[in-house]
């Protein structure tokens, strides 16, 4: 098995993943090969809770420019999990 640093890159922090967090809603950016199965049992171990549901969506590139140069925003994997009533993660 993979260790849990391996599958989880870093949490999405925007104002719509902090206001989830209410509802025991967290986002994190994982690596594109990583499955629902995976990502629940690295969320499991680092950070101690019990995981009710994953979520997993590709998002694709945008077009930036700066000054003259133009070119692309890296796409990743972001994962929607959802935790157990009672549990939390601190960020």
């Amino acid at each position: 098995m993979k260790h849990y640093s391996d599958i989880i890159i870093a949490p999405v922090i925007t104002e719509k993943s902090m206001a989830e967090r209410a509802n025991n809603v967290y986002v994190f950016k994982v690596v594109n090969t990583a499955t629902k199965d995976e990502i629940k049992k690295a969320v499991e171990e680092a950070f101690k809770v019990e995981v009710e549901k994953v979520n997993t969506l590709n998002t694709k590139s945008k077009r930036r420019r700066v000054g003259k140069y133009s070119g692309r925003t890296k796409t990743y994997k972001k994962a929607i999990v959802t935790v157990k009533d009672g549990s939390s993660i601190e960020l």
